[in-house]
């Protein structure tokens, strides 16, 4: 079968649940993780999801900020959320895939890492700090864990761009948060830890450069492309050779009132 998984930091579900629809009826994945959904669980606009038939859906979320989701039209049989530097701020959320085919048994682990402020010292930035104590934790999950030791997929803003052709201008983004030396080093420990394999990049890689996020600060996003690639899907080794397409939904950033995300998009022959 054909499995199809999105990742989108959508910067309030409630308030951009038409545009998640819209993605939806026009793209139609199998699975689509969010990031930053900015409201605690009863509040998620389950209904609106359900009637797009997405009737499987599992929610971490909190009041205002952060917050991850799954939704999804094959059923969940697992639901798992962990905490990361000693705080409850609903950043991670993972699932396993139940039903018949050939998804069965996969695991979406969905994340969103911190952002990381302005400054990147941790000295002087306490929430620099926290970006890189989070990265840490996730190598040592991956390490203790192994989660790609089976049939996973990682997906969610990881707030890195971490090669030179993710971001519009290496050189000039050297001392910008989300592109620094040592962040793009610790999002690398993170991967080789449990030997994850970077979807996209694996058909296109670079020099191509990809972007999925563009800041609002632009007047003209399109003709500066002003990018960053910080949305990212990653496959365990067992499921790198099924990897089949992948799409990035430039296009979705134009769309009224955007995320300043666009959704990511992985195609797997499973």
């Amino acid at each position: 079968m054909r499995l199809t998984i999105a990742t989108w930091n959508i910067n309030s579900v409630r308030l951009r649940a038409g545009l998640v629809t819209q993605f939806l009826a026009d793209h139609g994945p199998d699975v689509l993780c969010l990031q930053e959904t900015k409201c605690q669980d009863d509040h998620f606009p389950t209904a609106a999801f359900r009637k797009a038939g997405y009737e499987h859906i599992a929610v971490h979320g909190q009041k205002g900020y952060h917050g991850v989701a799954v939704v999804s039209r094959i059923p969940i049989e697992a639901r798992e959320a962990h905490r990361y530097c000693d705080k409850d701020d609903a950043r991670h959320i993972a699932v396993t895939l139940a039903g018949g085919g050939g998804a069965k048994g996969i695991t979406l682990h969905n994340f969103y890492v911190p952002a990381g402020g302005d400054v990147p010292d941790p000295a002087v930035n306490v929430k620099f700090e926290h970006k890189l104590a989070f990265l840490d934790e996730m190598t040592r999950w991956g390490m203790r864990d192994k989660p790609a030791a089976g049939r996973s997929v990682l997906v969610g803003d990881l707030n890195i761009a971490p090669l030179e052709n993710d971001v519009w201008s290496h050189k000039q983004m050297l001392d910008v948060v989300s592109h620094t030396p040592l962040e793009c080093k610790l999002l690398g420990q993170v991967q080789e830890a449990a030997g994850w394999v970077d979807a996209v990049r694996t058909l296109r890689p670079e020099p191509e450069r990809l972007y999925t996020w563009w800041s609002y600060r632009a007047q003209d996003w399109q003709k500066a492309d002003r990018g960053r690639r910080l949305d990212h899907v990653w496959l365990s080794p067992g499921l790198s050779g099924s990897l089949a397409g992948t799409e990035i939904v430039r296009h979705a950033r134009s769309w009224e009132r955007p995320s300043d995300h666009v959704p990511v998009m992985i195609t797997l022959d499973v």
